[in-house]
């Protein structure tokens, strides 16, 4: 390029670049803040993640703090437990409360078949360090989940949450009535099948497949819209072209990157989050190595995206 053109400015590019404020709405429009007033609550960001004080996890709730602690969740996306000493099947009690749980098909048993087991160490590195949300490929991807941690290492190990409400209200309206009506495939072949060999492979893809989802969910109970693709598990839009397809999927997926729609949380021993998977992604960070970091995980049945 000539001295000219950069003299001129014709060389600079045209970046898609938003500064700025943003649209940050916690709650879907016309809903009251009310206050909590069974347990305590302080805010982890502006619109998503919560630290809730006062209750015990392991004890069964009542339905006065079962239904308050529900509009926690709904309103902060994920909640975080501190200092809960409690067992894998107090666990379970608790993810029982809110519906029907899942097994995972493809992911470590812990001691029973609805706890997912992650044993990181040494010798097996964390590589959940993708945005995404939880089993997208199945017909009707969960929930939500409750995670716990056991160990943690002395440094590292985070997990990160985005609000995808917040990010489906950013979009430009142009992109927005691009998406509408759109859906997408999903599969959990990219993710796990270097876990198994081709018959193996074969059966899991006749017992799960492929699942199409629109690419803008409306959320079942608050109603809000999310943007509900993700890099680990959709592998394209329907109907489109691959290429035009990839670039597309490319823009949705950084949006889960933005630092407005977060939440990070530090972990400590018998911390527990709990997350609506129908309205975030999430991201382990995977910086500890060659360090120990056990955690065990229960996943909530859910319904079929509309």
């Amino acid at each position: 390029m000539s001295s000219t053109a950069y003299e001129s400015r014709s060389y600079v590019p045209a970046r898609d670049l938003k500064a700025g404020a943003r649209i940050l709405r916690r709650l879907p429009e016309g809903v009251q803040e009310l206050p909590y007033t069974l347990f305590g609550l302080q805010p982890l960001g502006p619109i998503i993640g919560a630290e809730i004080t006062g209750i015990d996890l392991s004890e069964p709730l009542t339905p006065e703090l079962k239904a308050e602690l529900h509009r926690a969740f709904l309103e902060w996306k994920v909640l975080f437990f501190r200092s809960q000493s409690i067992t894998s099947e107090q666990q379970l009690q608790f993810a029982k409360q809110w519906g029907a749980l899942e097994k995972h098909p493809f992911l470590p048993r812990g001691s029973s078949e609805e706890v997912t087991r992650f044993e990181k160490n040494a010798n097996m590195t964390g590589n959940e360090n993708v945005w995404h949300t939880d089993v997208t490929w199945r017909l009707e991807p969960a929930l939500g989940s409750v995670l716990r941690l056991s160990e943690v290492p002395p440094l590292g190990g985070d997990t990160l949450w985005a609000d995808m409400a917040a990010a489906y209200d950013n979009l430009p309206d142009e992109v927005k009535r691009q998406i509408d009506g759109l859906t997408a495939i999903h599969d959990f072949t990219p993710t796990f099948s270097r876990f198994l060999n081709g018959e193996k492979l074969a059966a899991k893809q006749a017992e799960f497949p492929a699942a199409e989802h629109p690419v803008v969910r409306t959320h079942p109970e608050t109603g809000r819209k999310t943007l509900f693709v993700n890099a680990a598990f959709t592998i394209r839009i329907a109907g489109m072209e691959a290429e035009e397809s990839e670039k597309l999927l490319a823009y949705l997926f950084r949006q889960a990157h933005v630092p407005e729609y977060q939440v990070r949380f530090r972990w400590e021993p018998n911390s527990v989050a709990f997350w609506d998977n129908r309205a975030t992604q999430h991201y382990a960070v995977s910086d500890y190595f060659p360090n120990r970091r056990t955690a065990e995980r229960i996943s909530i049945a859910g319904d079929r995206p509309y």
